[in-house]
């Protein structure tokens, strides 16, 4: 690697201590964004400005960040945060990619005569001198120099220690398997299913009455996190857990809160979310499959799809029309509908329920499926708090949780990604040296590296306004929205980094941009959840008038 001329810590110290008065100058364009859109803003421009707005909250983190950490801020934490504060403050400047042919740009956002508090002397000097690629080359030494890629995230003492348990976890029992169970298709053995459930990963957030660990969300972040950088099937066994539990926790009678609660912490009942149609997707007030009354209970008669984990599953939070003359939201209800534990072979053994494998091309380690119901009978208790209508309240209040542990997924999943392309790229060699030494290949790592940290500091942000008690839909959203995208560009350009190599199914590479891919979609599309930043951005405004 060519030698680069040493960047001096004063120099670095300096550009730190412009981040905060950076970030206060950027105030007035946080207030715009909160406004109404412009009359007649096209779709594009209300989304790129939930793009923007969800940068300058990661802007605002990474300046928490780096005062925050103090001591704790060596060379890699500095410059990394340096370089991604710069980058996005001139990605919104010269064009802000929301995926990779769309490109959103001031004038887009309704700013033709710029954006404000971009015209701030610190705003303008870290613009030129947070990133530059002297600072990348000599993060990119440094990496390989220490063989250290990721930064210090900030975690407390207690924290860290569930990270390093899982990641031990994951090291050991989880990364050795995950491509052979990926390339055979298989279902995440059972006995890891159960060890999993003996570490407490299905009760994280339980509470300890219930049998759970009671720990709070950013917990269920660092967990999710490790796990899904081992196999993000495995990472996304606590996803459907932590759904369920929370559904139950807020909105369950005490006889179903004692009755299914300990036995999802303990990991002996695996339930799955049945609330997606083949007509609907998004559009929940447009679900079909009803729950027909009867002397004993309901029957269901209807379709789902894109049931995770379906066949293996005891127990299904099952959303569906109860109410056949109320249209929309208002007729749905909530059911905790209990089925036997089916296989490969027999998937769905009950009677009035039939369903098959959707194939896909990654996310396989739970399985996907069909279900198609024909009277299947749930009794008059399994209604979600015994009151029906009130399903779809009940679903839209574990959104944030689900955002939030799907940020952290994609951050696992990116983390993958970077220890794959390094490695790689430490090992190869074309025209007699490591093709690290390119700065095309080393510099990607190194951007990789950034916005890992600063997806990791949105995320943990929005994870502790959820464990203060305090509203963050709007938070967890652009740490989904994010860290979706970090993930999948971080899979994309690992596999690039490894050339043809990256394209051979043997290659582990090969399967992390397949399950990056999903994350993308699922738990609110990157188009549907950048219009629901943007519609919460205009309530916000709305409400501050």
């Amino acid at each position: 690697m060519t030698a680069v001329e040493k960047i001096t810590p004063q120099e670095t110290l300096d550009l730190l201590a412009r981040l905060p008065k950076a970030n206060a100058a950027l105030d007035p364009l946080r207030a715009a964004l909160r406004a109404p859109a412009p009359e007649g803003m096209d779709q594009f421009g209300r989304h790129g400005r939930a793009w923007a707005a969800t940068y300058l909250e990661t802007l605002a983190q990474m300046s928490a960040y780096a005062s925050q950490m103090n001591q704790r801020l060596g060379e890699l934490e500095q410059n990394l945060t340096l370089i991604i504060f710069g980058e996005y403050l001139n990605q919104l400047v010269g064009g802000l990619p929301m995926s990779q042919g769309e490109i959103v740009r001031p004038s887009d956002l309704g700013f033709a005569d710029g954006l404000p508090g971009f015209d701030d002397g610190d705003v303008e000097h870290l613009r030129a001198h947070a990133n530059t690629a002297q600072r990348r080359a000599s993060m990119a030494q440094l990496m390989l120099a220490q063989g250290q890629i990721e930064a210090d995230a900030g975690l407390d003492e207690t924290h860290t220690m569930i990270r390093d348990q899982f990641r031990r976890f994951a090291d050991e029992k989880v990364i050795p398997h995950a491509h052979g169970w990926h390339l055979r298709d298989e279902l995440i053995p059972l006995p890891l299913i159960e060890e999993l459930g003996q570490l407490g990963v299905f009760g994280l957030t339980v509470p300890e009455e219930f049998g759970g660990m009671g720990l709070g969300k950013q917990a269920m972040c660092v967990v999710s996190e490790e796990l899904s950088r081992g196999y993000i099937g495995v990472g996304s066994l606590g996803t459907r857990t932590d759904i369920a539990a929370e559904l139950i926790l807020q909105n369950g009678t005490p006889e179903q809160k004692q009755n299914y609660l300990p036995r999802i912490a303990n990991g002996s009942l695996l339930p799955t979310a049945v609330f997606t149609e083949p007509n609907t997707g998004s559009d929940l007030a447009s679900l079909a499959t009803r729950a027909k009354k009867t002397a004993t209970g309901y029957e269901i008669i209807g379709a789902k799809t894109w049931i995770t984990h379906g066949a293996r599953a005891d127990v299904m939070t099952l959303l569906v029309r109860s109410e056949a003359d109320v249209k929309g939201h208002r007729g749905l209800s909530m059911f905790l509908a209990e089925k036997p534990r089916g296989d490969d072979q027999t998937p769905f053994p009950a009677e009035g329920m039939q369903g098959g494998e959707i194939e896909v091309l990654g996310y396989r380690g739970m399985k996907e499926y069909d279900i198609a119901f024909d009277g299947f009978a749930v009794p008059e208790d399994a209604v979600l708090g015994g009151e029906t209508g009130k399903g779809f309240k009940q679903l839209m209040e574990t959104f944030e949780s689900a955002r939030i542990q799907t940020a952290a997924r994609a951050i696992g999943v990116a983390q993958n990604a970077l220890e794959l392309a390094f490695t790689y790229a430490t090992d190869r060699k074309q025209f007699g040296k490591a093709i690290y030494n390119f700065e095309r290949v080393s510099g990607k790592l190194v951007m990789m590296a950034a916005e890992i940290l600063a997806a990791r500091q949105l995320t943990y942000f929005a994870a502790r306004k959820k464990d203060q008690g305090e509203r963050c839909d709007l938070e967890a959203g652009m740490a989904k929205l994010l860290a979706a995208r970090v993930a999948w560009a971080g899979a994309d350009n690992g596999l690039q980094i490894h050339g043809g190599n990256g394209f051979a199914l043997e290659y582990p590479i090969s399967r992390v941009l397949c399950d990056a891919r999903i994350l993308n979609i699922f738990e609110g599309a990157a188009e549907i959840q950048a219009d629901i930043i943007a519609r919460r951005l205009e309530e916000m405004g709305t409400t501050s008038v």
